[in-house]
């Protein structure tokens, strides 16, 4: 489960207005088959990402690997599964889907496979989604519930905010000394990974001194994404419009000296400073930060009392990477 939740954090962010989930197979000897995750709405569901992968290492077929629909992966697993599953173990970080939506059951198809046994960190609240497990239960597959359930909670919470009220989460840079100033900061891929973010976000609220500073565009470029709505948060209303982010189309830019406006939103990413860090404390649900292995700048987070637990840290070429909440 713990290898299920790992696969999922990286992903955080990335699935709104789906949950992050992951899931993980392992072979009666203890053999791990797969770790997937549900990478984005539209895609496959983490289970049926990782039956895919776990039914072309069992029986060598690769040919599954070129259905990229769920419901294509649904139908080929079904007729060529002949059993091949038996005995198998697989953990899920939230209970599978019951229902027929865009992308098929992943309960029925769990129920037909003939696994062994079934483990689940996070059961569904989502009225219409619930009740996968008592589906895989009454086909004679033992589901146990509840394993690592405070961490698998902590993963679905982003989900569970945006469909009751919003989620709303501060965004940050910084190098090895603290400092957030002096320009790019973060790997292309940790910049690749906060496009997507963008790509799904509602709204992005950024302060005015970073706008007139910076100059930025606030867009999604580097994956080819949508750009976010944008509220700028400053005293002065007065902004230079040749300023890229006043120039992307389909979006739009509001000017206010507070926060109200996120509350006609549903998915916010806030990124800053401290300055942005003391305004928006009691907005944010998370914290995301991005620890480049350098030093060089001067202007950092100084004079900021602040105590987080961390949910999750994941690394990539040049960064650390944590999702943390306050403690």
């Amino acid at each position: 489960m713990n290898l299920a939740l790992r696969e999922a954090w990286k992903y955080q962010g990335l699935t709104y207005p789906n949950p992050a989930v992951g899931c993980a197979i392992v072979s009666q000897n203890g053999a791990i088959l797969a770790i997937e995750a549900h990478k984005k709405a539209g895609m496959p569901h983490a289970e049926v990402e990782a039956l895919k992968a776990a039914y072309c290492k069992l029986t060598r077929d690769e040919s599954i690997l070129n259905l990229t629909d769920s419901a294509d992966i649904h139908t080929y697993l079904l007729q060529n599964h002949n059993n091949c599953f038996h005995e198998a173990t697989v953990f899920t970080t939230l209970e599978p889907c019951s229902h027929v939506g865009k992308t098929p059951s992943c309960a029925n198809l769990l129920s037909k496979l003939g696994i062994k046994k079934l483990f689940i960190g996070s059961n569904d609240s989502h009225a219409v989604a619930s009740g996968g497990s008592q589906i895989v239960e009454n086909a004679g597959i033992e589901v146990q519930e509840h394993l690592m359930e405070k961490e698998c909670d902590a993963l679905l919470q982003p989900f569970k905010l945006s469909q009751e009220k919003q989620f709303v989460f501060f965004k940050w840079a910084q190098r090895l000394d603290g400092s957030v100033d002096g320009g790019v900061i973060s790997s292309q891929n940790s910049r690749k990974l906060v496009h997507s973010m963008r790509d799904v976000c509602d709204l992005l609220v950024i302060g005015g001194n970073t706008v007139r500073i910076d100059r930025p565009t606030l867009d999604a470029r580097l994956v080819g994404g949508k750009a976010p709505d944008v509220l700028i948060l400053s005293r002065g209303k007065e902004f230079d419009t040749t300023i890229p982010l006043f120039s992307v189309l389909n979006r739009k830019v509001m000017i206010a000296d507070s926060l109200d406006a996120i509350k006609g939103y549903k998915n916010i990413m806030i990124e800053g400073g401290r300055e942005m860090f003391e305004l928006s404390k009691e907005f944010v649900d998370y914290y995301l930060c991005f620890i480049s292995a350098q030093m060089g700048g001067e202007v950092g987070f100084g004079g900021v009392h602040e105590r987080f637990e961390i949910l999750n840290i994941a690394q990539d070429v040049q960064d650390i990477i944590m999702w943390m909440k306050r403690g």
